[in-house]
C-alpha cells in the first residue's frame, strides 16, 4: 500500500512542485502567456465569422446585424460552459494543494457529466424557443432570416461547445497551458480555414460560417477528451466519475455562480442594449452594438487569459497554505491585467475608425462606431483591476463576495442605466452607449474596496481557512 502511494505521488509530482516551488513570475508568465494567446484566437471563433459575414458583397451589414443578435444566446450556452468549469477547475486545484487528487478526479468526472446533460437541455430548448427569442434579443424582419439561419445549425454543435471550454479548464488548472493553448489554437485555426470555404466558395453565406464553427468546435472538443482520458494527464477522466453526484457537484455549482452570472447576464445587457438602440437608432445602433460588444469581448479575453494563468497557482497555494505565493501571484496578475487594460483604451480612443473597419465596409455603421466606441470604452482601463480582484475571490474560493460582484456591475448597476440616462439625455443613443463607462468606474472602485478587506483577513498569516470556509 505504501509502494502504491510512493508511486502516486512520484507520478503527479513534476506539476505539483512546479506549483508549490517554482518562481512565481517565470510561471506566471509560463502559464499566462499560452493561456492568453488561447483567449486571442478563442476570439476569433466568433470575430472571424463577423469579419468575413461584414464583407459579403451587398448584404454585408445586414448580415453582419443577424448574426450579432445570435450572439447573447451564444453567451447564454458559454456560459453554462463556465459556470462548470470556473466552478469546478479551481476547487479541482485546490484539491490537488492539499494532495488529494481522487477527489480532484470526481470534481472532473461530474463536471464532465453536468457538460453532457446541460449541451442536450440547452440545445433543445433554445431550438424550440429560436425565433422569439431572437426577436426578443433585437431581430428585426430584414435581421431574422440570417440570424435564425446561423443559429439552427450553432445549436447542432452545442455539445462540442460544452466540452471544449467546459473541460479545457480542467487542462489549464493543473497547469498544462500550452496543451491547453493548443485546444484553441487547433479549432480557430481550423474555423479561419473553413470559413470562407463555406461562406463564399461554397456560397453558403451565414450558414457556412456556422458549420465552419460547430466542425472547428468538434476538433477542439475531441482534443480535450482524449488529453484528459491519457496518461499525460495528471488527473484523468474515468468512468467511475462520470455521475451527477449532489455532494461534488454543488458545490462547483456555488463557486461556478459568479463567471455565470457574468456570462449569462452579459446575454441580458446586449438583449437590453438592443431593445433601446433599435427603439432609439434603428438597425444601423444595433450593428453598432455589434462591434463594440465584439471589441469588449477582446477586451475581456485576454484578460481571462491572464486570470487562468495565475487561477492555478493561487488555487493550489491556497490550498496548500503558502500565502506568501499567493500574495506573490495577486500582485503580479494585477499589474498585468492593469498594463493590458491601459494599453487596450489608448488604442481605443485613438484608432477607433481602424477596429471599426476590421468589421464592416458600411460608411454609415463606420461612423457611427467611430464616436460610440470612444464612448462605451471611456473607462476601460480601470477594468484591469476589476478581473484581476473578482476572478481571484474565484480562485480563493469565495463564492459569496464573487457572485454579488457579477451582479452588481450588470445586473444592479448596468441593466437599470441603459434605460435610465435616456431619460434625460437629448442623444439618447449616446446616453445608451454612457451607460457602461459609468458602471464600469463604479464596480472596479467596489470590487477593489472589497479585495483589500477581505485580503487583509484572509492572507494576513499562513494558516488559510479551507475552501469551504471561505464560499
Amino acid at each position: 500500500m505504501t509502494d502504491l502511494v510512493r508511486s502516486k505521488k512520484d507520478s503527479v509530482s513534476g506539476s505539483d512542485e512546479a506549483l508549490r516551488t517554482e518562481n512565481v513570475k517565470k510561471l506566471l508568465v509560463k502559464l499566462a502567456v499560452p493561456s492568453i494567446t488561447a483567449q486571442i484566437i478563442n476570439a476569433l471563433y466568433n470575430m472571424v465569422d463577423r469579419m468575413y459575414i461584414g464583407h459579403i458583397p451587398e448584404v454585408g451589414g445586414t448580415a453582419l446585424t443577424g448574426v450579432g443578435v445570435t450572439f447573447p444566446i451564444i453567451m447564454i450556452i458559454s456560459a453554462f460552459a463556465a459556470l462548470v468549469s470556473m466552478g469546478g477547475a479551481p476547487r479541482a486545484a485546490i484539491k490537488m494543494g492539499q494532495q488529494n487528487h481522487g477527489d480532484a478526479e470526481e470534481i472532473m468526472g461530474g463536471c464532465s457529466a453536468l457538460l453532457v446533460c446541460l449541451s442536450v437541455v440547452l440545445s433543445a430548448g433554445i431550438f424550440a424557443a429560436q425565433e422569439p427569442l431572437l426577436y426578443l434579443f433585437g431581430a428585426s424582419e430584414n435581421t431574422i432570416g440570417y440570424a435564425s439561419s446561423y443559429l439552427t445549425i450553432y445549436l447542432c454543435g452545442t455539445i462540442f461547445v460544452q466540452l471544449t471550454l467546459g473541460m479545457n479548464a480542467f487542462i489549464t488548472t493543473q497547469g498544462f497551458a500550452k496543451t491547453s493553448m493548443l485546444t484553441i489554437v487547433i479549432g480557430a485555426g481550423l474555423n479561419i480555414v473553413l470559413d470562407p470555404i463555406f461562406i463564399f466558395l461554397f456560397d453558403m453565406g451565414v450558414k457556412g460560417a456556422a458549420l465552419a464553427t460547430i466542425l472547428s468546435q468538434a476538433v477542439s472538443a475531441l482534443w480535450v477528451i482524449r488529453f484528459l482520458c491519457s496518461k499525460k494527464s495528471l488527473l484523468r477522466l474515468r468512468r467511475k466519475h462520470f455521475a451527477l453526484r449532489p455532494s461534488v457537484l454543488l458545490p462547483v455549482v456555488s463557486l461556478g455562480v459568479a463567471p455565470f452570472v457574468m456570462q449569462f447576464t452579459e446575454s441580458i445587457i446586449i438583449l437590453c442594449f438592443n431593445s433601446s438602440l433599435l427603439r432609439f437608432g434603428g438597425d444601423l445602433a444595433v450593428g453598432t452594438m455589434t462591434v463594440l460588444s465584439s471589441v469588449m469581448q477582446f477586451a475581456m479575453l485576454p484578460l481571462t487569459g491572464l486570470t487562468q494563468g495565475a487561477q492555478p497557482i493561487i488555487s493550489y497555494n491556497f490550498g496548500a497554505k503558502n500565502l506568501h505565493r499567493v500574495k506573490e501571484a495577486f500582485r503580479l496578475l494585477l499589474k498585468y491585467c492593469l498594463i493590458y487594460s491601459t494599453a487596450l483604451w489608448l488604442l481605443c480612443m485613438a484608432f477607433p475608425r481602424g477596429f471599426a473597419n476590421i468589421f464592416t465596409a458600411d460608411p454609415q455603421l463606420i461612423d457611427m462606431i467611430n464616436w460610440a466606441l470612444r464612448v462605451y470604452m471611456g473607462t476601460s482601463f480601470m477594468f484591469g483591476a476589476q478581473i484581476a480582484c473578482q476572478q481571484t475571490f474565484i480562485a480563493l474560493g469565495n463564492a459569496r463576495t464573487s457572485t454579488f460582484l457579477a451582479l452588481l456591475r450588470k445586473v444592479i448597476l448596468l441593466i437599470p442605466l441603459i434605460f435610465i440616462f435616456p431619460l434625460f439625455m437629448e442623444n439618447r443613443v449616446l446616453a445608451v452607449f454612457l451607460a457602461e463607462p459609468v458602471t464600469d468606474f463604479i464596480a472596479v472602485i467596489v470590487t477593489v474596496t472589497l479585495f483589500v478587506r477581505y485580503s487583509r483577513k484572509t492572507l494576513r498569516t499562513d494558516e488559510a481557512p479551507g475552501a469551504e470556509d471561505c464560499a
